[in-house]
């Protein structure tokens, strides 16, 4: 069956999939979300107006890219199973999926739109085209743009950019650039011969925003060169391995973790482990002070909003405050599921794992309902359905 896929090529999160349909061999086409069909059809079965969307000859709609790539994994017989059979490969993959999607926004929204000298000409036209009905006028065209780009800078304040914070996004997103890309020097993938959910959740940002958008591809290109190949790699249904030598596309043997990618998960812990203990701190709090809240629904005033609140952390010296999303947390439930369905040797195994790199305290921080996503809408799980490990 041949897919449509929904979305636009700016959008982080539908180049998450379309990766991943690339690699999978998986038949598809790219739709502009300014086609008639998608505000028709599609978005009143969403329930709101979000990307991606798959939509099957069969009418199937699956939403969200996590979803979606569990959609295939489920049904089998994927070309590059997705999710490692090895412990601590199978939480590594989890944590790049939260990582890549969520931690790296910072530098994704700062190199976006605050570059408006070198990116603003490529971006409007990339919006305008991606979201304004082909029969739009000049002034409809200015309007869409001036109001997509209005609700990002937005955004980007709510995930920390700041004038005083600028410095310290662009410092940090240095250093991660020069770790993957000595990474990169072991192997073609995040695991070793093959990608895995960890190399779908990076090339989100690491591709829509990072690698297209002018300022930010040309300091991708001059300085993490593997880093660069590798989104071209990821865009590639074949393997593109070349300059390793043709390897087999297997994952290191033995469930090995080399010292690049502890280096890896260690900037990790830095980076983001404040923030993701911020986010697990409000939630539980939002969730004791709302006992009645009915399994099924958002306990927010209109369901298909995405923010819960905010709430401020300490990162890398600086005070910011940031969104709080469920659906970060729908993502760290997924490590918490790869280290509950291990054994106990693979327990074992995960938790030195991630007290050696500082990142232990992702398996106790947990919240005390768990978010589920039903009728592509994030919604809490019955009481007693509680995330904590017992």
């Amino acid at each position: 069956m041949t897919w449509n896929l929904w979305g636009t090529p700016n959008s982080l999160y539908t180049g998450k999939v379309r990766s991943y349909l690339i690699k999978q061999g998986i038949p598809f086409a790219n739709r502009a979300a300014a086609e008639g069909h998608f505000r028709e059809a599609i978005i009143p079965k969403v329930g709101r107006w979000i990307v991606p969307v798959l939509e099957g000859a069969d009418s199937t709609i699956v939403q969200d890219g996590a979803d979606i790539i569990r959609h295939f994994e489920a049904a089998g017989a994927t070309r590059h199973p997705a999710f490692p059979a090895t412990p601590r490969h199978a939480v590594i993959g989890q944590i790049f999926e939260l990582f890549g999607g969520e931690g790296l926004l910072r530098p994704a929204m700062h190199y976006r739109w605050n570059f408006d000298a070198t990116n603003r000409a490529f971006i409007e036209a990339d919006f305008v085209r991606s979201l304004a009905p082909s029969d739009a006028d000049e002034a409809t065209k200015a309007g869409i743009f001036a109001m997509a780009s209005t609700r990002m800078r937005a955004a980007m304040a709510g995930f920390g950019v700041m004038a005083e914070t600028i410095p310290t996004v662009e410092a940090a997103y240095a250093e991660f650039l020069a770790l993957f890309d000595a990474h990169l020097a072991g192997s073609p993938y995040l695991l070793g011969g093959a990608p895995t959910i960890g190399d779908y959740g990076l090339i989100a940002p690491l591709y829509a925003h990072l690698a297209r958008d002018p300022e930010p591809a040309r300091l991708m290109q001059t300085t993490a060169h593997r880093a660069w190949r590798w989104t071209e790699r990821m865009n590639r249904a074949d393997h593109d391995a070349g300059e390793y030598g043709a390897p087999a596309a297997a994952l290191f043997a033995d469930d090995h973790v080399p010292d690049t990618l502890k280096a890896l998960l260690r900037f990790i812990a830095e980076d983001y482990l404040p923030e993701v203990r911020a986010y697990v701190g409000f939630i539980n709090e939002w969730l004791a002070a709302r006992p009645e809240l009915e399994a099924g629904t958002s306990g927010l005033e209109r369901p298909s909003e995405r923010r819960m609140g905010d709430v401020s952390f300490t990162w890398r010296g600086h005070s910011i405050t940031a969104m709080v999303m469920p659906y970060r947390l729908y993502l760290l439930q997924m490590i918490h599921d790869v280290f509950d369905g291990a054994d106990t040797a693979g327990q074992a195994a995960i938790a030195a794992l991630l007290e050696e790199t500082g990142l232990a305290d992702l398996l106790t921080l947990r919240t005390a309902r768990r978010i589920e996503r039903r009728d592509h809408l994030e919604v809490w799980g019955p009481p007693g359905a509680s995330s904590a490990i017992s």
